[in-house]
């Protein structure tokens, strides 16, 4: 089986990306009355874009052909702007109803962010502890 190398930029966004789409799946709010409660997913509403935005950042790094350098400018902003929509549409999310929200909204935000960083804002050379 061939071993398909990653340059660190790009493992790092397809790990967020993993997280990301594992959060949708997660409870966004949870509900508890008088002992009796429960939680809903992610997978509703706005949700779904998100889940789309996550799976479009890990899409657009496998379609980059240079597996082993950073991102060309071109996949750099369709990736970036795929965790920025990711990350965006779940504020919009936590915004409309944030009573009873849940590890799973917030860990999309984060992971959404922090993807957004990743790949848009960090150089590709702090990520190997270059100077």
């Amino acid at each position: 089986m061939e071993q398909i190398k990653f340059h660190k930029q790009k493992l790092y966004a397809l790990i967020i990306a993993a997280v990301g789409v594992i959060s949708v799946f997660l409870p966004w709010w949870k509900i508890s009355f008088m002992g009796f409660g429960g939680s809903v997913s992610g997978m509703r509403d706005l949700g779904i874009i998100t889940f789309l935005g996550f799976v479009g950042a890990g899409v657009a790094t496998f379609l980059d052909k240079e597996k082993e350098k950073p991102y060309s400018n071109q996949f750099k902003l369709i990736t970036a702007g795929c965790f920025a929509g990711a990350a965006l549409f779940a504020l919009i999310q936590f915004l409309r109803v944030s009573d009873f929200t849940s590890y799973g909204l917030w860990l999309a935000i984060a992971t959404g962010i922090a993807g957004a960083v990743i790949v848009y804002v960090l150089k590709p050379e702090q990520l190997e502890g270059k100077p």
